[in-house]
């Protein structure tokens, strides 16, 4: 395994095949990357921006997605993570075929058993602020598609009985969240861990988490969520930009802090790797 090129990548990251299918269609020039403890991911480009998006195709659940998300944000060193696919439905106003931007992600498991009954104890990640604003400010432009900013919930279950013990649970507990998926959490985590690195789950609809959801399926719904789920993704990544230094950057100086690299004024990021040999430096007066 060789160190990927220093270069502004945004880590795409699915579950599904047909979720996978849907945003490699708008990636060109891939190139298959593997990992030494054999992780694939595709990198290519999204033109005609500057970035490079690294796709991955983790397989179900929130702890599978959080461990593997940590080996490929310490792998590929990415400026942004955005988790894609495919969710149920939890509000009567959000439609199949709708496309729901976490604001923040639920944890739905943690609590206390008591005597007295369960005492959850809510745990919430935030989505990324700057790449809120990017989705908030593409889908104004994209009247095919209808957006919801709200909460996610995520478990390690597919639901498909609106009147089950876990549904009333949700929506006891969690009654703001807008759909229901199951990795969103693991790899919010697996970024907030990194080191605050911005991170967003976008998930369209593919059906409303009842008994209807095999019927939905079948007649191709979820297909239909994961194009508009990457539709919203794409859009994001032409509306955010690469931190300063990058060549396609719109953002002002930033820094990472005293072991990360500094953006603006000098420019020397080494991304955790280590250099041997003289440094010619090059002062930047835009200060």
């Amino acid at each position: 395994m060789t160190m990927p090129d220093i270069q502004p990548t945004v880590l795409v990251l699915t579950a599904l095949p047909l979720e996978y299918a849907a945003i490699r269609t708008h990636v060109e020039e891939r190139e298959e990357r593997v990992h030494r403890d054999g992780t694939r991911v595709e990198v290519g480009r999204l033109t005609p921006t500057s970035w490079h998006v690294a796709l991955a195709e983790l397989g179900m659940g929130a702890e599978r997605a959080g461990v593997l998300t940590a080996q490929l944000i310490n792998w590929l060193r990415p400026e942004a993570v955005l988790f894609v696919g495919v969710a149920g439905s939890l509000k009567d106003d959000v439609g199949i075929g709708d496309v729901v931007v976490g604001t923040k992600v639920y944890e739905i498991y943690g609590g206390k058993q008591t005597p007295d009954g369960f005492l959850v104890r809510p745990e919430a990640l935030p989505g990324s602020h700057a790449l809120e604003q990017a989705a908030r400010s593409a889908v104004r432009d994209m009247p095919d598609v209808r957006a919801h900013f709200m909460p996610i919930a995520t478990g390690d279950v597919v639901l498909a009985d609106a009147e089950s013990e876990i549904a009333r649970f949700i929506r006891r507990n969690y009654n703001d969240a807008g759909a229901i998926e199951m990795e969103g959490s693991g790899a919010l985590w697996a970024a907030h861990l990194s080191g605050q690195l911005n991170a967003l789950v976008i998930r369209g609809i593919s059906d409303r988490a009842d008994a209807g959801k095999h019927k939905a399926d079948a007649s191709g719904s979820q297909q239909r969520a994961a194009e508009q789920a990457a539709a919203v993704t794409v859009a994001v990544m032409h509306k955010h930009r690469p931190r300063e230094g990058s060549s396609d950057s719109e953002e002002g100086p930033q820094e990472r802090g005293a072991n990360g690299a500094t953006y603006g004024g000098d420019h020397i990021d080494f991304r955790a790797g280590t250099f041997h040999g003289p440094i010619t430096g090059k002062s930047d007066r835009r200060r």
